[in-house]
């Protein structure tokens, strides 16, 4: 009897474990349009400060430089993130095929509050062609502005993309479009 109570504390205590790691890891975010209204935001007795907003901005336009997707055209690139929101990609080589690369163009940024306290967290942010914004990992955004409560997921790195061969479109539609790969996580604002 000893022994299958002993059990039975054993399975429910891991299986309570289980569940909580199960349970979805939230992060307050805001998401930003430039350095100034981040700067605007921030307050010395909030969870970022205007010396916050300038780490992760350049955080985050580092990080776009180097995982923001690479298309092989400007159309397929305007395609996939709207007329106008794309550029050519001065930085990234093309991997010896002498054609030009674009890329979306930063259109803002989302800093989260660090898990366990620590600087704030940095993502990049690019317009999406059907309206919205999302991050190179996928994370949707409906405004920038807007702040929130949103899974810590959505600052996870995405892969770099600097120095590949861009995509095609033939790439892009195998994938469902940007972000087709990544589920929508939207900042609520």
């Amino acid at each position: 009897m000893k022994r299958s109570r002993h059990a039975s504390l054993v399975i429910l205590g891991a299986a309570a474990f289980a569940l909580a790691g199960c349970q979805e890891t939230k992060t307050e975010a805001a998401a930003f349009p430039d350095l100034a209204s981040c700067k605007a935001a921030a307050s010395a007795d909030g969870w970022f400060s205007a010396e916050d907003c300038e780490a992760t901005f350049a955080e985050a336009q580092a990080v776009h430089d180097e995982t923001a997707p690479r298309y092989e055209s400007q159309a397929l690139c305007e395609e996939e993130h709207g007329p106008g929101a794309c550029g050519a990609d001065s930085v990234s080589g093309s991997g010896g095929g002498g054609g030009s690369i674009f890329m979306p163009l930063l259109m803002g940024y989302m800093l989260g509050q660090a898990l366990g306290g620590g600087r704030p967290m940095a993502q990049p942010v690019m317009q999406k062609a059907g309206g919205g914004f999302a991050t190179p990992n996928g994370a949707s955004i409906s405004r920038l502005g807007g702040s929130g409560s949103i899974s810590a997921t959505a600052f996870d790195k995405a892969p770099v993309t600097k120095g590949l061969a861009p995509m095609t479109k033939a790439q892009v539609q195998s994938r469902g479009g940007f972000g087709g790969s990544a589920a929508a996580r939207p900042v609520s604002g």
